[in-house]
């Protein structure tokens, strides 16, 4: 039944005449004046209010599988310790964490020298992967020369190889080409590392938002501001699917090696994607560093596939101590203390980064609540299996 003005006042115990004196009365609204705000200021503060779990340790033994502890030197055979491992024992001690995995443990001499001094020194706490000597791919026998130096690195002691973002987006050929994932050249690397059963962790691929334009539709527009290098978007840089593409191809290829891809399959905004990766690829295996950004804005669709793949996600934070380009990473006690919260608690709507302005994007995060099964496997227990290493 239709309604109008005067009777719906009438019902009130209002006169069409007071109503429009009340109004009259009313002083004119003033239109609020707009004043720039650069957006690195803007700092909104939540009004919700929601539950709030501490967790300082985590519930089970940690081996965290993506850390950089160490980086290049003067030369390529030699590494650079950005904290010496003494002032990383107490945060380790305090949070749970057993192990830290170095991925950035260098070439030649500067393998040996980082298990001298991390996994020698304090053994069972560190462990040290190589790196390809990328400098040297364009010299002939590189192929051969690349699959010894995987033999020689292991004897030395690196329990992995670890493949930067930069072979696909960096890497160029003698034409200053740039040289693509699946280049076969690399084979011998690949298979050397599936004889002597140790993984590849690798690295390809960005964010999704780093292969679009940097403009208002961009989710990471602050990020990429911030840091216009990271932008892989135009000129002569493959897309993202090119990528990921390549990658696939060479884990089809290599069958008998197992490959940690880290940054959750390098496509965590698109869990259906990297889950048929997973199905279609049994070498295959995931981890989770620097992504519980993307997983924890998408609790629900995380949480299945948790469930779904707990037999083949590793726990990692891509941490770096002392500092790093973007806060999210930075090693210590609280970041580890988020992740922990993500992954034990449901608690909602809370900081995925220990930081003062998100450093990805200006939105929070939920938690998993994963049970204790789940929670073993992907603290320590795959870990365990992959690397060949008890904590």
């Amino acid at each position: 039944m239709k309604t109008n003005r005067r009777s719906l006042l009438a019902g009130l115990g209002i006169s069409a005449a007071a109503a429009a004196q009340q109004q009259q009365s009313k002083p004119p609204t003033k239109a609020l004046k707009r004043r720039p705000l650069d957006i690195a200021d803007y700092e909104p503060k939540s009004m919700l209010v929601v539950h709030e779990t501490k967790v300082e340790r985590a519930r089970f033994p940690v081996i965290d599988v993506h850390t950089h502890l160490t980086w290049r030197g003067a030369t390529q055979e030699t590494i650079r310790t950005i904290v010496p491992p003494e002032e990383l024992l107490g945060v380790m001690d305090k949070t749970n964490i057993r192990t830290l995995v170095n991925l950035t443990g260098g070439v030649g001499a500067a393998v040996k020298d980082g298990v001298e001094k991390f996994d020698r020194k304090y053994p069972k706490r560190f462990l040290q992967f190589t790196q390809p000597h990328f400098s040297r791919v364009n010299e002939s026998g590189f192929a051969n020369f690349q699959g010894d130096a995987i033999h020689r690195a292991h004897r030395d002691g690196a329990h992995g190889l670890k493949i930067l973002k930069s072979l696909g987006l960096n890497v160029r050929d003698a034409n200053k080409k740039l040289i693509k994932v699946d280049d076969p050249r690399f084979d011998p690397m690949w298979e050397a590392c599936g004889g002597l059963g140790i993984p590849v962790a690798i690295h390809v691929s960005d964010p999704l938002a780093f292969f679009t334009p940097i403009d208002r539709f961009n989710e990471r527009w602050e990020e990429l501001a911030n840091h216009p290098d990271w932008s892989f978007y135009g000129s002569d840089f493959p897309t993202n699917d090119d990528l990921l593409n390549a990658r696939n191809r060479v884990i089809e290829r290599h069958p008998k090696t197992n490959f940690i891809v880290l940054h959750v399959g390098n496509h965590a905004e698109n869990l259906a994607h990297v889950a048929s990766c997973l199905d279609r690829y049994k070498n295959m295996h995931v981890e989770i560093g620097a992504r519980i950004g993307e997983l924890g804005r998408q609790p629900r669709t995380a949480r299945k596939f948790f469930d779904k793949y707990q037999d083949r996600i590793m726990f990692g934070t891509d941490a770096v101590p002392n500092g790093w380009e973007t806060p999210q990473q930075v090693f210590c006690e609280e970041l580890y203390h988020i992740y922990y919260r993500f992954l034990e608690t449901e608690d909602e709507y809370f900081d995925y980064a220990p930081a003062k302005v998100p450093p990805q994007g200006r939105w929070r995060i939920y938690g998993l609540g994963l049970p204790d099964q789940i929670l073993r496997k992907l603290y320590h227990q795959n870990a365990e299996r992959i690397l060949k290493f008890r904590i």
